[in-house]
């Protein structure tokens, strides 16, 4: 079973953005974890529940992308793709734990690099608020997760090009936290 991988992205690639993208360069945990990303690698939804309940969050839902089936069908999947991979942030954690497939997260590093994080089945990904970062499915175009979330789910991202993100409170404390460690 494969476990999540964690590498410098390639920007220098022409490949689409689905592709590894892999530089070489490997990013370890501890790494992550000092950007304010945390990552565990859970069997069983039991070890989520538990999770959940020590971090406080209370509600959740099932999200589903691949081609057959998917509401609108391929030209919206890839529409829905095009957003997620938009460099936002949002002003709450998003967790998600993967029940199936693959998909890659990218989050911006201290000296504004992208470090792609490829999940797998029972990978769980927790990124802060305030951290500029995107998603899109692997070449195998399809993931399955669970998504949770602290309170109702506010769905609003805040895209880096919009003006004045620099002054969003959630951003500005983030980079507090973060260049603090």
């Amino acid at each position: 079973m494969n476990q999540a991988q964690f590498y410098y992205y390639d920007e220098e690639s022409d490949k689409p953005y689905t592709d590894d993208h892999n530089s070489g360069q490997a990013v370890d945990e501890k790494q992550l974890a000092n950007l304010g990303v945390f990552y565990k690698h859970l069997r069983t939804l039991e070890e989520v529940d538990i999770l959940a309940r020590k971090r406080d969050y209370k509600n959740r839902d099932t999200i589903n992308l691949k081609e057959e089936g998917f509401p609108g069908g391929k030209n919206a999947l890839d529409a829905k793709l095009d957003m997620f991979f938009q460099e936002h942030l949002h002003e709450d954690e998003e967790i998600r734990f993967i029940l199936d497939g693959e998909g890659f997260f990218d989050v911006r590093d201290i000296n504004d690099r992208w470090i792609r994080a490829k999940v797998f089945k029972h990978d769980l990904l927790i990124i802060p608020a305030g951290i500029f970062h995107r998603f899109t499915l692997s070449n195998s175009k399809y993931v399955k997760a669970l998504r949770l979330f602290k309170d109702e789910p506010k769905w609003q991202a805040f895209n880096r090009t919009t003006p004045g993100i620099g002054e969003n409170p959630y951003r500005k404390q983030y980079l507090d936290q973060v260049l603090t460690k």
